[in-house]
């Protein structure tokens, strides 16, 4: 399993959300975030330009499992791309170990809901068994 922090533009999260959907990456995190860097923004403010050193972007936060873990970034890089500085970062990051809190499942598993149809025939299927 890993852990995926991309720092992105404001204006590319609706892309970058969308993205991710159509990824198949249903849940995740994000909050509003400031950072510095090298380049600065232009931000009016009543008709005056000010240069800011202060940078603002969206950090999104995923886990998700190793099997999903080239299309998440694809989506990411593809979507929040514009070629210009100031793009953003992607940082990735091992996971130990993860709990669903509810069921108590551990490991990838408690990443993802299970269909439940297919749990339904597995316990039929055992029962027909006996």
């Amino acid at each position: 399993m890993k852990k995926i922090e991309a720092i992105i533009r404001k204006s590319k999260f609706e892309d970058v959300k969308q993205a991710l959907y159509d990824a198949g990456i249903e849940w995740f995190s994000y909050w509003d975030i400031t950072g510095l860097g090298k380049s600065t923004e232009e931000q009016v403010v009543r008709g005056q330009v000010f240069k800011s050193g202060y940078i603002q972007r969206r950090m999104v936060s995923i886990v998700v499992r190793d099997l999903n873990l080239e299309k998440t970034i694809t989506a990411i890089l593809d979507s929040a791309w514009t070629g210009e500085t100031g793009d953003g970062k992607l940082f990735i990051y091992d996971i130990e170990d993860t709990y669903r809190i509810r069921t108590k499942e551990s490991g990838p598993e408690a990443l993802y809901n299970k269909d439940e149809s297919t749990d339904e025939k597995k316990s039929t299927s055992l029962n027909n068994e006996k």
